[in-house]
């Protein structure tokens, strides 16, 4: 069984950095890409989730967001199997339910995520 849980939520302030985790198990971590994705709240109902970031197998691709470019910061663990995002200079926008997912392809791609966690909520305060 397949299982993504993410870690590291809570509340922090504009300016603030926070780190969040995810831990994989299930799969062949080093053969899956992952990205990370939120979704703000108060948009339940478009069920869309906003790319944030994601990683290749190796960890020596990323893509990151232009709204997170220079402020956010992707990485993974394979040893671990666990990726995480490294948040820097936050805004109150950053404020989200944050998902980590996992997809077969190669590169750090922005769909295709064949599995997911269950989120983690932070909050950015003013």
């Amino acid at each position: 069984q397949v299982q993504l849980a993410e870690s590291g939520g809570g509340l922090v302030q504009a300016g603030g950095s926070l780190k969040l985790s995810c831990a994989v198990s299930g799969l062949t971590f080093s053969r899956f890409a992952m990205g990370w994705f939120r979704q703000t709240p108060g948009k339940e109902r478009e069920l869309k989730r906003e790319f944030v970031a994601s990683i290749g197998w190796s960890g020596g691709a990323t893509n990151h967001a232009d709204s997170v470019k220079g402020r956010f910061t992707i990485s993974r663990d394979n040893a671990k199997n666990t990726v995480y995002l490294q948040m820097d200079s936050l805004k109150p926008e950053d404020t989200a339910v944050y998902y980590c997912a996992a997809s077969p392809k190669p590169g750090p791609v922005k769909v295709g995520y064949d599995y997911w966690g269950q989120g983690t909520q932070f909050t950015v305060s003013s």
